[in-house]
């Protein structure tokens, strides 16, 4: 990651799509940004994070972040709220009222999707909140486009009374080109909030004003959108023309270099005359863009023939082989050597796993090794049927919990889902004794108001705080819980066994990650328990951690390969030349000691002493 504050205007520099959207923010004058972390969007918040003249905050949640960018908004500054796809599910409340309201400073709203689903739970087009909210997207289709179309959105946010969405993907987010800096905006003038009743204040007899106003903007939206500079036809031969947006035009690019194109920067409102005029000048119009067909059946709403998803796939990332591959059995382009020049590599499979030395690890085992979670195989069947103990699970790293060996979730939805789950599965009538498993970044972002509810409506499920210190998933970000702040500052820490005990829990414990038996006990007395309990299993993320004491080693004249080690799903632990085995460079040495703690025998130790007494 660069020193982004430090580049010089006038020169280019190699960064990727996040790096060019925050450098854009700040030459184009923002002065507040909120997010919350989330693959492919953290790097924003992070890189925005090096100006001294942003504030830039990690909020508890994404619509948190909305609503902080909205008010900096309504104070004349310019702002800006980043978030992965599904953050803005949970921004949607305030991002549909920000479109009522307007602005008054500059308002982009950064939505970073995941097509293929790299590090996420659906691949949704968010494209698709632009329609609902009645607000322009723009998509950059490159590292230079993100950085010059930040200066357009809030542009068009100031000019149009309107929130911006910025649509980026994965591919734009994480790859690196070329980008020309240009100088940073001279931003004049103080925040200062105005009273405006009828613009801020959404009772019905003022939002029935605001409607009508939103349907005025769009209408000039839309004519803008015909001389907007980031959309525009590249001239090519041949009679199949290609609308097309984002990092899809740089794979029609490469396998149809010579075709007339028309790319679109601004994929919201579309530029219906413009369409229409490419459209004329040739006999088969195509569309390519990642996930949903939003432009294509915009596009077939105008009474324009044309097709796109009924050969470019509808799920999945996009890539040069598979628009070729799809456009040779559409007929569309021949089977020749184009094929050839697409790299293929088979790479061994590398499923994740929990790190070596994660206090994650300790719990799963713990859960698998309570008597009320009995496991079964189903006849016939390779998965596996848990009766006794219902585990839900939330978004983190310890979702990776789900997977053999461990095996220890039975539900993951969405950020702060496990704590409804488990009160949801009660309420139905289980007789099963129901636990939910979620960290503590997850728990300050959606778990509070979860548990509140479970309170309020007396419950007696287990809640499970999985606390690292940190927001492990994203790359080690604060959040309230850690008391460090988006620029590393320290700042007032919230305490998990407070804020539960606030909400009314009582029974409560604290439990070392590391300490196998406890975390028996804990969870036997937990889910033995008719009272709502939380027990908060802490241990610092293991990447954190510098490493201490001497590798675990396996004395294998006292192992009997009973296997109960690789139960812990440890990257360290390993198979070599028929016998088990501890690599010395990933064990976690004194930070972990699990496979010590569990092995029958005593078989295993720490180097240069003896294995067991």
């Amino acid at each position: 990651m660069h020193n982004i504050e430090q580049l010089e205007a006038g020169k280019t520099f190699l960064l990727s799509g996040n790096e060019a959207i925050a450098l854009g923010a700040y030459h184009a004058g923002l002065k507040v940004a909120a997010a919350y972390p989330g693959t492919p969007s953290t790097e924003i918040l992070e890189n925005l994070a090096q100006f001294d003249s942003v504030y830039a905050e990690w909020s508890t949640n994404e619509k948190v972040a909305v609503e902080v960018a909205m008010g900096a908004s309504y104070a004349g500054v310019r702002c800006l709220a980043s978030m992965k796809h599904v953050g803005l599910n949970v921004a949607a409340d305030p991002l549909l009222s920000a479109s009522i309201t307007g602005i008054n400073g500059g308002l982009v709203i950064v939505s970073a999707d995941d097509p293929g689903m790299h590090s996420s739970q659906n691949e949704q087009d968010n494209r698709h909140y632009a329609r609902l909210a009645k607000i322009p997207v723009l998509e950059p289709y490159d590292s230079q486009s993100a950085y010059d179309f930040m200066f357009l959105a809030f542009d068009i946010s100031e000019q149009f009374d309107t929130p911006v969405l910025f649509r980026t993907t994965t591919r734009i987010s994480h790859s690196k080109s070329v980008v020309r800096v240009r100088e940073a905006l001279s931003v004049k003038g103080k925040a200062l909030f105005t009273a405006n009743c009828e613009k801020f204040v959404m009772l019905p007899a003022y939002a029935r004003k605001r409607h009508v106003a939103v349907e005025e903007r769009m209408k000039e939206l839309k004519r803008y959108a015909e001389t907007s500079p980031v959309n525009g036809i590249l001239e090519g031969q041949g009679l199949a023309g290609i609308i097309t947006c984002g990092i899809s035009f740089q794979y029609v690019k490469e396998v149809f270099p010579n075709a007339p194109i028309l790319r679109l920067g601004m994929t919201y409102p579309l530029p219906e005359r413009m369409i229409r005029g490419f459209a004329s000048r040739i006999e088969k119009l195509i569309v390519v863009e990642e996930l949903d067909p939003f432009v294509e059946e915009i596009v077939k709403s105008m009474g324009v023939e044309v097709s796109g998803k009924s050969f470019i796939p509808i799920t999945g990332e996009l890539s040069p082989e598979i628009v070729a591959s799809s456009a040779i059995k559409a007929g569309l382009l021949k089977e020749t050597a184009i094929m050839d020049d697409f790299c293929k590599v088979d790479l061994p499979q590398r499923p994740p796993s929990l790190c070596p030395g994660c206090p994650h690890r300790g719990l799963f085992y713990a859960l698998g090794k309570n008597p009320r979670r009995i496991r079964k195989k189903a006849s016939g069947a390779s998965s596996q049927v848990q009766s006794g103990l219902v585990v839900t699970g939330d978004i983190g790293c310890y979702t990776l919990g789900a997977l053999p060996p461990l095996g220890g979730l039975d539900t993951c939805a969405c950020m702060g889902a496990s704590i409804g789950h488990a009160l949801g599965i009660e309420k139905a009538g289980v007789t099963d004794k129901v636990v939910a498993v979620i960290g503590d970044s997850t728990f300050m972002h959606s778990g509070l108001t979860s548990l509140a509810d479970a309170v309020y409506n007396r419950s007696s499920i287990t809640v499970v705080i999985l606390d690292n210190m940190t927001t492990a998933m994203t790359g080690h970000q604060g959040h309230p819980g850690t008391g460090i702040n988006a620029k590393g500052e320290k700042m007032q820490a919230v305490s998990l066994e407070n804020a539960v005990r606030g909400i009314g829990v009582e029974d409560v414990l604290v439990i070392d990650a590391f300490d196998i038996k406890a975390l028996r006990d804990a969870i036997a007395t937990a889910t033995d328990s008719d009272k709502l309990s939380v027990v908060i299993v802490r241990g610092e993320c293991a990447p954190l951690r510098r490493r201490s004491g001497a590798s675990r080693i396996i004395d294998n004249t006292r192992c009997t390969q009973c296997n109960t080690c690789f139960k812990l799903a440890c990257p360290a632990i390993q198979y070599q030349g028929g016998s088990v085995y501890i690599d010395p460079d990933l064990c976690a040495g004194d930070n972990c000691g699990l496979c010590e703690q569990v092995c029958p025998v005593g078989a295993i130790g720490v180097i240069g002493k003896a294995v067991a007494e």
